[in-house]
Formats: C-alpha cells, sequence, structure tokens
C-alpha cells in the first residue's frame, strides 16, 4: 500500500464516519436513520465517533490488507487516524461509560 492510498483511505474513513456521527445527510437521511436507531446500541454507536470509526474502519482495513495481521493494523490503523484527524479539525465529544 502507497503512502498516498493510505491517506486517501483515511479521509474516506474519517468523512463517512463523521457524515454517520455528525451531520444530517442529504435530505436528512442520517438524521431519520439516527432517529429511527433510537437509544439502542445502534443509535449509540451512531453517536459516538470513536466508536463510529471503529465500524467504518473495519471494511477499509479487511479490503486493503494483505493477511490478517495487516488486515488488523490497518483496521485499528485507519479508526485511529479518523479519530486523530476529527480531534484536530473539530470538536469531539468524548466517549460515553
Amino acid at each position: 500500500m502507497t503512502p498516498f492510498l493510505f491517506i486517501i483511505i483515511l479521509l474516506a474513513v474519517w468523512r463517512v464516519t463523521h457524515l454517520i456521527q455528525a451531520e444530517d445527510g442529504p435530505f436528512d437521511l442520517i438524521y431519520k436513520l439516527r432517529k429511527l436507531a433510537g437509544n439502542g446500541f445502534f443509535g449509540q454507536l451512531m453517536d459516538c465517533f470513536y466508536c463510529c470509526s471503529v465500524w467504518v474502519a473495519l471494511p477499509a482495513g479487511l479490503w486493503f490488507g494483505q493477511g490478517w495481521l495487516l488486515k488488523i493494523l490497518l483496521w485499528l490503523a485507519f479508526s485511529g487516524g479518523a479519530i486523530l484527524l476529527e480531534r484536530a479539525t473539530g470538536k469531539i465529544e468524548s466517549a460515553k461509560n
């Protein structure tokens, strides 16, 4: 994987995570999904940037990694990178306990 591809994937993971966690989306689709999810597991997942980034990064890590170790490392790196980008560019709420 080239550094350029890593950065592009990292930006995509951040963008999708930010869309799900902090935006209403086009035509308020994300807002409606968040409202439909309520306060259950999926609703809480959509409200926490940390949690959401883990699950958004998972398919990217699995797709681009070669071998299980690299898949797991990329999964965690994409999630961690998205969290760092969010902290650098915006206000992030602390994880709920």
